[in-house]
Formats: structure tokens, C-alpha cells, sequence
């Protein structure tokens, strides 16, 4: 019944459930599909409900049809243009020194973030401490 779908197409379909490793697709009445949450966008996504909601009308392109089993994998990054690439992080650097700004794009540096995570740390140590004074 899969016979009117091939592989490489592109075709809108209905968001029908989401699960933390992806969300299915019913690209007709009868037919449904999973997106892996990898194929759900070409950035990261760390939680698929962020991204996608039952209900959403997204374009998918169909990757692979299992006919025995009837499994189709979809995925909606590959159905999207690839965004631009992102500037290199030194013309980044120099665009915000040309505007008076040392924030680097709003990115932290590694060791920003190691800064932050052990203000953090010594924080919630100190927490833990003071309630076993008690």
C-alpha cells in the first residue's frame, strides 16, 4: 500500500505524537512515519518538544520505506535548505571589536564557562554545607 510514496520525496504531512527520540508523521490517512529527532532540524535539538507540537503541518522527505514491515523514516531537516554557514568565529571577533564589543557574538568561551560552572559548584557546596550545620 506504500506504492504511491518513493524515496526522495517530499510531501507535507501532520506531527501525530512526539516521543524523546522523535516525533511520527501521518503523511496520509493510513500511513504514518518517524522523524528521528537527528533528521528534525540542521542545528542540535536537545528536546524535540521545543522544536515540533502535535498538530504542527511540516514538510518531510521520505528516506526510507520498509515495505514488509511497513516503516517509513522521515525526516524534515533533509525537506529544508540548508541554513548559511556561520561566519568563522575570528570575523565574528573582529565585527564586535569594530563595534566596542569584547562579547564573542554572545558565545562563552570554555573558559567562561568553566568560571561559571565552578561559581556555580562552590555555590551549591556552600548549600549543602550550611544545612549540615543545622
Amino acid at each position: 500500500m506504500l506504492d504511491q510514496f518513493n524515496v526522495g520525496d517530499i510531501i507535507e504531512g501532520k506531527v501525530t505524537g512526539i516521543k524523546p527520540f522523535g516525533a511520527f508523521v501521518a503523511i496520509d490517512n493510513e500511513h504514518q512515519g518517524l522523524v528521528h529527532i537527528s533528521e528534525v532540524s540542521h542545528g542540535f535539538v536537545k528536546d524535540i518538544n521545543e522544536v515540533l507540537n502535535v498538530g504542527d503541518m511540516v514538510k518531510v522527505k521520505i528516506l526510507k520505506i520498509d515495505q514488509e514491515n511497513g516503516k517509513i523514516s522521515l525526516s524534515i531537516r533533509q525537506a529544508e535548505p540548508k541554513p548559511e554557514r556561520p561566519r568563522p568565529a575570528r570575523a565574528q571577533e573582529e565585527q564586535g571589536n569594530r563595534r566596542g564589543s569584547n562579547d564573542n557574538g554572545g558565545f562563552n568561551t570554555l573558559e567562561q564557562k568553566l568560571k561559571q560552572w565552578m561559581k556555580d559548584s562552590n555555590e551549591k557546596q556552600a548549600q549543602l554545607n550550611k544545612r549540615l550545620k543545622k
